[in-house]
């Protein structure tokens, strides 16, 4: 009896000895980190998922109270039934499974909870030893000590692997169901349960029949344990399974060149923020238009050839700077270079309203006149000559004006005005217009031979579109971490001017006459191959050059660019090649604002509009015929009539004329 009793007390004294190394242990060591990689998800302006960026595994985490009952039910009845009840360490299975692996002589049984589960995942390897079990049992441990039931098992759901690179609940249930983890049903969540226990085994993709058997045997347990009825099991069992793995495939990345630039800028941000990009689960609500970046796939898989012509486009709000589309390529999975924000080309004429905008605050308007006949002009010093060429290779033999010279996109004008503000009011044009080029002291620069970005020059407009405010493009909303907390929402965009509302207006409207055929002169306006398709007014400008196509404009609402060209120095000499740039512009344009009614450009204070007369830039009278609606500033207004004799000589004689005017395009809204 005494033995028996020392033994006893000997024994106890053993377990609680144990007991309180292992406490010691737990409380020497601390809190293991249950900090796992999560994936950042990107949301469209809607708050709609359009894709995810992760560094090794696709896991989005989501709160238990976010996850389906029948899906948290089904993992306690088939993987650790008493999990509310241990510590972390089930002794029970632990006893059992010992004595069945010493019988066979190998550690084939396994006896993990959820708890050591977790801990295996987070911290350790799947190798099959006594090391690596005491190990997990350690870890399990703290976890319990430090750690509620709640916080454990929504870390374990959120961790285990479930196949085809999707970890965790939530990832499982979108790639398998196409849904969320909190509305799967009672047989989803069996077989999303299911395939936790071997991932390569139980797949309803890879093994059905094999997935179809685990399901039967989750059910059944969750029966026995009281979590679903009888009569639920029946119908669960009964019930047809529709995998959504096709919906994943089609879904799971939109507008791959534009997901490039926000994370970009949210690696940006975040850094200035002091948060480390890295860590992930960030949910970025960006600017995307899922209409306007799928009309401007659909339209460049149209109309681009099957060339190799390559493609640069882009989409931004005015008033918001909001990039609402981009494309950088024909294809990102061949290239993901982006030519929209990365690539640098020359604009061609797509910069002269960039000049035009520097020579309107430096007395010129609409209805500045002047020659145009074939003209060397002398730089450097008298030590160099340039002698620009129009599109057609013809001149003008009589002045024209500015409002003419922009909408047929002469050359010689363009040059005499540059000449006339010099270099250093246009290179700080551009730059206030957000243009980062070098513009050397060539009479070649104002026929846009400076490269730039197209994301630039979209911009630049867009500032003209805005009312000449400094509004920048974004292409962020907001950042929240992956506790749900805000870390950045976009700042409203500035309202300083870089150049005059009059300024930016009367310039925008010289930009519809592209459009009009009433300025067709020795050659025709440069956008009137666009004009029927045409139903609404734009303001645009395009640009030319041996190997690169340019295309630009706007509405009140919706700025886009485009660019199109070889990748290495090819040039342009197809015609489809030409009018790719083109057809997709007008195309993306009319059906990015379909269903929406026309919006005129409406003139701010201190402009005026007068119908003019395009051969003399009179005020119009019956008796001139090519009359046109134009704007100018108050001051600029012109006084004399069509008819007046002064004004149809120096026309003939090809003087100069300094007076200014004003202009508004469309036939369709005499």
């Amino acid at each position: 009896m005494k033995r028996s009793i020392l033994l006893i007390i000997t024994m106890l004294t053993a377990v609680l000895t144990i007991f309180l190394s292992l406490r010691l242990y737990a409380q020497i060591t601390g809190a293991p980190s249950l900090t796992v990689p999560k994936a950042s998800v990107f949301l469209d302006n809607n708050g709609k998922q359009i894709g995810d960026r992760f560094t090794a595994e696709r896991r989005y985490w989501v709160d238990l109270d976010e996850i389906s009952p029948f899906l948290i039910d089904a993992f306690i009845a088939t993987e650790d039934k008493r999990f509310y009840d241990h510590n972390g360490l089930d002794y029970r299975r632990i006893a059992g499974a010992l004595l069945k692996d010493i019988k066979s002589g190998s550690k084939t049984e396994g006896a993990s909870t959820i708890t050591m589960q977790y801990a295996r995942n987070l911290y350790l390897t799947n190798e099959k030893t006594w090391k690596r079990k005491i190990n997990e049992a350690l870890y399990a441990y703290r976890m319990e000590v430090f750690y509620d039931k709640e916080t454990i098992l929504e870390g374990y759901l959120n961790i285990v692997y479930f196949g085809h690179g999707m970890y965790g609940v939530e990832a499982a249930s979108k790639f398998y169901f196409g849904k969320s983890a909190k509305d799967l049903t009672l047989e989803e969540s069996a077989i999303i349960t299911a395939i936790a226990k071997g991932p390569s085994i139980y797949s309803p993709i890879e093994n059905p029949e094999k997935s179809r058997e685990r399901q039967l045997v989750v059910l059944s347990l969750m029966e026995e344990q009281g979590y679903i009825t009888e009569r639920q099991e029946t119908r669960a069992k009964n019930e047809q399974i529709a995998l959504k793995t096709r919906e994943w495939a089609d879904s799971k990345r939109v507008a791959p060149y534009f997901l490039d630039e926000v994370w970009k800028e949210a690696e940006k941000v975040l850094t200035e923020k002091g948060r480390y990009p890295a860590e992930g689960g960030w949910t970025i609500r960006t600017t995307l238009d899922q209409h306007h970046q799928q009309t401007a796939e659909e339209v460049i898989e149209k109309w681009m050839p099957d060339s190799g012509l390559q493609v640069g486009f882009m989409s931004i709000e005015p008033e918001t700077g909001a990039v609402t589309s981009l494309v950088g390529g024909v294809d990102y999975k061949e290239s993901p270079f982006n030519r929209a924000t990365m690539a640098k080309r020359q604009p061609g004429s797509a910069m002269k309203p960039v000049l035009y905008a520097a020579a309107l605050e430096n007395g010129f308007n609409p209805l500045t006149f002047l020659s145009t006949e074939k003209t060397i002009f002398t730089y450097d010093d008298g030590n160099a000559e340039y002698e620009p060429k129009n599109f057609n290779g013809k001149f003008a033999d009589h002045p024209i004006s500015l409002a003419q010279a922009l909408a047929i996109s002469d050359n010689i004008f363009a040059v005499k005005t540059l000449e006339e503000i010099g270099y250093k009011e246009f290179g700080t044009m551009a730059d206030r217009l957000g243009i980062d080029a070098k513009f050397p002291p060539s009479p070649a620069v104002a026929l846009g031979t400076s490269i730039v970005t197209l994301s630039d020059m979209t911009n630049a407009y867009n500032r003209i579109a805005s009312g000449g405010t400094a509004v920048e493009p974004m292409t962020i909303l907001s950042i929240t971490d992956s506790e749900g907390k805000l870390v950045y929402e976009h700042p409203k965009q500035s309202k300083k001017h870089v150049i005059s509302e009059q300024d930016a207006f009367v310039l925008t409207h010289l930009m519809t006459g592209m459009f009009d055929p009433v300025f067709n002169d020795y050659t025709s306006s440069t956008g009137l191959s666009m004009r029927q398709k045409q139903t609404r007014p734009y303001a645009a400008k395009s640009g030319t050059t041996i190997s690169d196509q340019y295309l630009i404009g706007f509405t009140p609402s919706l700025t886009a660019g485009i660019w199109t060209g070889y990748d290495v120095g090819e040039q342009l000499t197809d015609e489809q090649d030409k009018a790719a740039s083109k057809n997709i512009w007008i195309e993306f344009m009319e059906t990015a604002h379909e269903g929406q009614k026309p919006e005129p450009f409406i003139p701010p204070e201190g402009v005026n509009g007068v119908v003019i007369d395009v051969l003399t830039g009179g005020i119009a009278v019956e008796g001139c015929s090519k009359q046109r609606l134009v704007y100018v500033k108050e001051k600029n207004m012109p006084q004399k009539l069509c008819t007046d004799k002064t004004l149809r000589e120096k026309r003939s004689s090809g003087k100069n004329d300094s007076k200014k005017f004003d202009l508004f395009p469309f036939s369709f809204f005499d």
